[in-house]
C-alpha cells in the first residue's frame, strides 16, 4: 500500500479543529538508572541499556542518541514567539541568519506554514526524524500555535517525532495536552532549584496574570519545573533537562541539578555553556560574565557522573534550526522557497530510506564494540592516562573531514581501552578560498589547545606545522575509520611512544569556546 501524499497549505488549513479534539496516545517511561553494569538509558546508551519501546523512541533522535546524531537529522519550527520569563543569558532576535544559538530565528511561522515546512525538509531530507518547538519563545506560552502544529503533524507526517522545549513554568497546565498529542519527548530548561541562584538569573516571570520578581519569582518557577517534571516523567513522557552553566552563579549548584532531575525520572541531562558575548545584546553579554572555558565545563559534567545522563553533543540550536546537528540548512526552506511547491511526503521512501541509514547507524555500533573489545585485549596495563583528542569528521562516526573543511571538532577523551566522546568546539572554517586563512588558524589552535592529537582524513602542511609547534599531533593515518577504533589505535601508538622514551608525556592547557554564531563562509 502507497502512502504518498501530496499537500498544500490549502489542505491543511481545512483540516483544522478545535484543540483538544486529538485522540489520548499513551506513551512509555524510562528509569533513572540501567541494569546490571549498565550506565542506564542516556545519550550513550544502546538497545541493551533500555526497555524495547524507550529504545524506539530514541535510536533515531538526534537529541536523545550519541549515535542517531551521526546519522538522523532533526528540525525546529519557530511557531511560539511569546515568552513568560526574562533570563538574563537570552536575548531573542527574529530575523538573524550567522548565529547559532537558541532564540534566535530569520523568519516566524504561522502552524500551517511551519507544517508545510516540515513536509518539505522530511521529503528533501529522509533521515530527518524528529520536529521540535523551541521557541523562539516558550512553547507552551504560546498554547494554541504549538498544539496545533502537533495536531496538524500528526495528521500529515504521522512517523515524525514530536517534542517541544519550555522553561517549565506553564508546563503542569499542559501536561494532559502534551500527552493527547503525543508529544514523547520534552526538554526543560533548569537552571536551578535553589531559588537563591535563581534570582541571579531570572529579573522576572509572568504568572497567574501578574508579573513577579526576585526571590518570589524564582521560588514560583522552581516550583512549577519540578512539578512538571514529575507529572510528565508519571505520564511515561520522556524528559531531558537542559541547564546553562554560569560561571560563578551556578556552576557549583548544577551538581545538585543533577541530582534533583534524577530524582523525579529526567532521562538526560544536558549542561550547555553560557553564551555570552557582548554582540547578542544579552543582560549577561552587557554585564561582563563570562561564559566557561572548556576544562571549566567539562568539569562540572564529570562532577555530575553517576547522577542524571549526561548528554554531551548538544549544539545550542536555533529555534529554526534543519539538519544534522551541527549543520543547518534552514535558508534552503525559507517561506519564498515553499510557498508554491507541490511537496510529495511519500511515507514508504522515507521509511525504506530510514532502514538504510539504520543499517548504517548498527554497523557503527558494532565497529565500536569491536574496536573496544581489541582494545581490551592489547591493552597496556591501565596507568590512569587520559587525554583528549580532536576528530574532523563529516557524518556516519568516522574520521572523514579535511581539516580546512571543519566548522567543528568532536572531542574524545581516550584512555586505556575507553574512548568517550565529551563534546565538540566551534571553530572558525580554515580553507577560505585563498583569503584569510592564516588568520583563522590561531582561534582553531585555541579551540583545541587542551587536545593531544587531532584526527582528520587530510590536512595541508601550514596548519600541520601550527599544530605541531603548539604541541598537538596531526594525524590523518586513520582517514575512514570509525572515531573509536581510529582514537584508540592512536592511543596505543602514543603509550608505544612514551615507553620507548620517543616522546615525553606534557599536561595540556585549557582552551577557548567558541560560541553563538558561524563564521560568514558557513552561514553563507
Amino acid at each position: 500500500m502507497s502512502h504518498t501524499a501530496f499537500i498544500s497549505i490549502g489542505d491543511l488549513r481545512r483540516s483544522r479543529p478545535a484543540l483538544g479534539d486529538a485522540a489520548p496516545a499513551s506513551a512509555g517511561g524510562c528509569s533513572s538508572s540501567g541494569g546490571a553494569g549498565k550506565s542506564g538509558c542516556g545519550s550513550s546508551a544502546g538497545p541493551e541499556d533500555m526497555p524495547a519501546e524507550i529504545w524506539e523512541k530514541v535510536k533515531n533522535h538526534p537529541c536523545y542518541s550519541e549515535e542517531a546524531h551521526h546519522h538522523f537529522a532533526r528540525m525546529h519550527v519557530a511557531v511560539a514567539p511569546a515568552c513568560n520569563i526574562q533570563c538574563h543569558y537570552c536575548n531573542r532576535k527574529y530575523d538573524c541568519s550567522n548565529e547559532s544559538r537558541p532564540g534566535v530565528v530569520s523568519q516566524k511561522l504561522t502552524p500551517e506554514q511551519a507544517v508545510k515546512k516540515v513536509l518539505a525538509v522530511a521529503s528533501a531530507i529522509p533521515q530527518m526524524t524528529v520536529l521540535g518547538i523551541a521557541g523562539p519563545g516558550d512553547s507552551l506560552a504560546n498554547p494554541q500555535k504549538t498544539f496545533e502544529t502537533m495536531r496538524l503533524l500528526q495528521q500529515h507526517a504521522p512517523d515524525i517525532k514530536l517534542c517541544l522545549s519550555t522553561n517549565g513554568l506553564a508546563l503542569p497546565d499542559w501536561v494532559d495536552e502534551i500527552v493527547q498529542y503525543n508529544v514523547d519527548h520534552v526538554t526543560i530548561t533548569i537552571n536551578m532549584v535553589d531559588p537563591a541562584v535563581g534570582e541571579k538569573i531570572y529579573p522576572w516571570i509572568f504568572h497567574d496574570h501578574r508579573r513577579v520578581t526576585g526571590l518570589e519569582a524564582a521560588r514560583i518557577l522552581h516550583e512549577r519545573q519540578m512539578l512538571g517534571l514529575e507529572m510528565l516523567t508519571a505520564r511515561g513522557v520522556l524528559v531531558k533537562v537542559n541547564s546553562v552553566l554560569i560561571p560563578g552563579v551556578n556552576d557549583e549548584h548544577l551538581i545538585e541539578v543533577n541530582k534533583a532531575v534524577k530524582a523525579r525520572g529526567a532521562f538526560l541531562h544536558n549542561i550547555m555553556p553560557l553564551i555570552s558575548e557582548a554582540e547578542h545584546g544579552t543582560f549577561y553579554g552587557l554585564n561582563g560574565q563570562r561564559g566557561p572555558t572548556a576544562q571549566e565545563l567539562k568539569a562540572v559534567q564529570d562532577a555530575c557522573a553517576g547522577g542524571a545522563n549526561l548528554m554531551r553533543h548538544c549544539r545550542q540550536c536555533r529555534a529554526d534550526a534543519v539538519g544534522m546537528l551541527g549543520e543547518d540548512r534552514s535558508d534552503e526552506f525559507t517561506l519564498e522557497k515553499i510557498e508554491d511547491l507541490a511537496v510529495v511526503y511519500d511515507l514508504d521512501k522515507r521509511r525504506a530510506y530510514q532502514q538504510q541509514v539504520e543499517l548504517q547507524r548498527q554497523a557503527q555500533h558494532q565497529a565500536k564494540v569491536d574496536a573496544l573489545a581489541a582494545a581490551f585485549d592489547t591493552r597496556l596495563a591501565d596507568d590512569g592516562l587520559k587525554v583528549l583528542v580532536a576528530v574532523a569528521s563529516e557524518s556516519q562516526g568516522r574520521v572523514n573531514q579535511h581539516f580546512g573543511h571543519a566548522t567543528e571538532f568532536q572531542i574524545y577523551e581516550v584512555g586505556a581501552g575507553a574512548a568517550s566522546f565529551v563534546g565538540h568546539r566551534r571553530v572558525d572554517l580554515y580553507c577560505q578560498g585563498g583569503y584569510g586563512e592564516d588568520e583563522q588558524l590561531p582561534s582553531i589552535v585555541q579551540a583545541l589547545a587542551d587536545c593531544h592529537a587531532v584526527l582528520v582524513a587530510k590536512i595541508g602542511a601550514c596548519p600541520r606545522d601550527e599544530l605541531q609547534r603548539a604541541g598537538i599531533e596531526p594525524v590523518d593515518r586513520y582517514a575512514h575509520e570509525f572515531i573509536e577504533k581510529a582514537a584508540l589505535a592512536w592511543f596505543a601508538d602514543y603509550r608505544e611512544r612514551i615507553a620507548s622514551g620517543a616522546v615525553v608525556h606534557q599536561p595540556r592547557g585549557d582552551a577557548r569556546l567558541r560560541l553563538g554564531a558561524f563564521t560568514g563562509t558557513a552561514a553563507a
